[in-house]
């Protein structure tokens, strides 16, 4: 196992395979690392060197239950890329390492990173508000809430229907898909995955969207019942200085394991652009 220990003591676990040009993955909530799978054999096999780590609290990494918010997440980041000494980084994240991401590029970056992706991102905000009137309404983060409290066995397993839109007609449900849903979420600790959910549904980072002038692609389902699109990928689009977004008809939030095929093509399209 490969683990960085930080400036506070907290061990980060992750992966560091392959060799040429950098790629680096961020996790969503509440996962791991393996949640890429798909994606790193894919570039490994061309030609890319590729790194995922384990949020702090999540996976293999410590279980800390200090400071599960998007700023000591990209903090973290920021201290695993200069520990490797990484250069021209293509940053890629999926929900709320989406936000991970955008948050690092902006303030963590130091000229280190080359391009970023946001996959099924919750920037700019997720949660209703007066400045986000057709946001998601604070009931639903607060179900969540609950849920992980009181019923996290099984409500990691029950959110996997959504996740991969396996409660639509015609989806084919794949237990295992689900199982290793499951199998990540369990591994991390309910007191980063009870507090991570005011740090995906409540950070604002629709400055930091603004500030980025990097190449930003945003890839979303327009069937994500996650995190809905035209609160998300729509308007982050519409703040970023070069950013490209493309939206995918009927693709759920977990399309990076269900679409894998489709999400890889696009992803190495922009990454050799």
């Amino acid at each position: 196992m490969s683990t960085l220990k930080l400036k506070d003591g907290t061990e980060i676990f992750y992966k560091d395979q392959g060799e040429g040009p950098v790629l680096m993955f961020h996790h969503g909530w509440p996962l791991s690392s393996d949640d890429w799978d798909a994606q790193v054999i894919f570039f490994l096999q061309r030609g890319y060197r590729v790194i995922a780590h384990d949020r702090r609290g999540h996976g293999r990494s410590s279980q800390n239950i200090y400071n599960h918010t998007i700023e000591q997440y990209a903090s973290d980041a920021a201290e695993l890329v200069e520990f490797l000494d990484l250069k021209d980084v293509i940053h890629i994240g999926h929900s709320t390492g989406g936000g991970e991401v955008i948050r690092y590029v902006n303030k963590y970056a130091n000229g280190r990173a080359k391009k970023a992706v946001l996959i099924s991102a919750v920037p700019p905000v997720m949660v209703k508000s007066e400045n986000n009137p057709d946001g998601v309404p604070m009931e639903v983060f607060d179900n969540i809430r609950d849920q992980t409290l009181n019923n996290r066995n099984q409500f990691y397993m029950d959110l996997t229907v959504p996740f991969y839109g396996y409660n639509r007609e015609g989806a084919v449900v794949k237990q295992g898909v689900q199982t290793n849903w499951w199998r990540q979420g369990m591994m991390g600790g309910i007191v980063a995955h009870y507090d991570g959910i005011k740090a995906f549904s409540e950070t604002d980072f629709t400055e930091d969207l603004k500030a980025v002038d990097i190449p930003v692609l945003l890839l979303h389902g327009e069937d994500d019942q996650i995190v809905p699109i035209e609160n998300s990928a729509i308007k982050s689009a519409k703040l970023l200085k070069n950013g490209k977004l493309i939206t995918y008809p009927g693709f759920p939030h977990g399309m990076p394991t269900t679409e894998h095929q489709t999400i890889n093509k696009d992803l190495l399209e922009f990454i050799e652009a």
